[in-house]
């Protein structure tokens, strides 16, 4: 009898608790509750791939050794519960979305935002693959800005939309001037520039780890895919990591809308995706050349 009236009082306190709460609130809570009782995350495990464990029925996908995919999955994270940081030391207002932050640094000057955290993580995998050379992205004007060129001495004058490149700086191919490269690179490229110069990725079945979910704009978003699963069938699942605006931690999102397989995520092409705290209204996929 105890244990009946212990139950009726629970259910009571938990159906006013659902009265008063806002229904962002709630759906939350409820939300919460399902991934208890399911989690596929795996709270000790510091990198991509080890810390979200694979949903029943599917498999990794096996990518080449060495490739940008399995340098991915692979990236470290720090340990689990770790906050969004933004660039001025400060506390992101919304720490529900995310169960990882990648292990990556995030400079005070405010640059390396949504676009610009994936262009370095790209730059940073061909500088430590030996594949300097193709290091490169297009202003929002259109006009290409290699690394080469940059370690060269060359620089960009800026005239309006006009761009010129002069020999005005000493040669220096150093790791210190190779960040000061992608400074420049985040203040003149971005999602609009990405979804210009990108090739696109036009089916699911074709998406692989490293492609990325972009709206080009101001303001735009971009997200990328971090690990990615298969079951018999041929249906994938992605993992998806963000930078964001204001600049600040590279984190792992959640699904907040379907708990039974957060974190993964079952994209599909020109749908509404909702991802953490942005929402694609159209999905776009494209990939690094």
């Amino acid at each position: 009898m105890k244990k009946i009236l212990l139950v009726l009082i629970l259910l009571i306190v938990f159906g006013l608790a659902f009265q008063f709460k806002p229904i962002k609130e709630t759906v939350n809570y409820v939300s919460k509750s399902v991934v208890s009782k399911t989690s596929l995350i795996s709270k000790d495990n510091l990198t991509i791939s080890s810390r979200v464990k694979i949903p029943i029925g599917y498999k990794r996908i096996v990518y080449p050794k060495g490739s940008f995919q399995e340098y991915l999955r692979n990236y470290s994270l720090k340990p689990f519960g770790s906050k969004i940081i933004n660039y001025d030391n400060s506390v992101y207002y919304w720490q529900q979305g995310h169960i990882g932050i990648l292990d990556i640094p995030v400079p005070k000057n405010g640059l390396q935002q949504c676009a610009d955290a994936l262009i370095r993580i790209r730059s940073e995998y061909l500088w430590d693959s030996n594949r300097k050379s193709e290091i490169g992205f297009n202003f929002t004007s259109g006009h290409y800005c290699s690394w080469t060129k940059y370690a060269q001495g060359y620089r960009p004058i800026i005239k309006g939309n006009k761009v010129t490149f002069s020999k005005s700086a000493s040669a220096n191919a150093s790791k210190e001037n190779f960040y000061k490269y992608l400074n420049l690179i985040y203040m003149y490229s971005g999602t609009l520039s990405l979804s210009q110069e990108l090739k696109g990725v036009n089916s699911v079945k074709d998406l692989e780890v490293g492609d990325m979910l972009i709206k080009g704009g101001s303001p735009g978003h971009i997200v990328m895919l971090g690990d990615a699963v298969i079951n018999e069938k041929g249906e994938k699942l992605f993992l998806i990591f963000q930078g964001n605006t204001p600049a600040q931690s590279v984190h792992l999102v959640k699904n907040l809308e379907d708990s039974e397989i957060s974190p993964w995520y079952n994209l599909k092409m020109k749908a509404v995706i909702p991802v953490s705290n942005y929402t694609f209204y159209s999905s776009k996929f494209a990939r690094f050349k």
